[in-house]
């Protein structure tokens, strides 16, 4: 896990594990969503999740082309966009796949302002 918000394309022409902008069509559509989102969570807009283990990472914004932070053949984020025209991005909300339910009132806390500022853009 991370606390990223992940903009297609996930999948690139390469298919290198990593580092490489796989730029949609509607690539400046899915940036502004993605920083629609990370810019109002207190973690993602630094850009520097601190995660155990991954210390180091970084994404400026709070945002990230998915191929460029590792590529994901076959991923259904890039299937529904390039299928059935779904702009969706991913939302990597914790270090910690599943925290525990202590943890959930903060990260409510963390989202909620995100969540309303997406959902005013969709």
């Amino acid at each position: 896990g991370s606390v990223v918000a992940s903009y297609p394309y996930d999948d690139s022409p390469t298919h290198r594990p990593t580092g490489v902008y796989s730029k949609s069509a509607d690539d400046e559509v899915f940036r502004y969503l993605a920083k629609a989102y990370a810019s109002h969570h207190p973690i993602m807009k630094t850009g520097k999740p601190n995660c155990p283990g991954e210390e180091g990472e970084t994404f400026p914004d709070g945002i990230t082309n998915g191929a460029q932070w590792y590529d994901v053949e076959g991923g259904m984020q890039d299937y529904n966009y390039v299928w059935a025209n779904c702009f969706e991005i991913t939302l990597e909300l914790s270090c910690c796949k599943y925290p525990p339910t202590s943890e959930l009132p903060k990260e409510w806390e963390n989202n909620r302002e995100s969540l309303l500022a997406f959902i005013e853009k969709v």
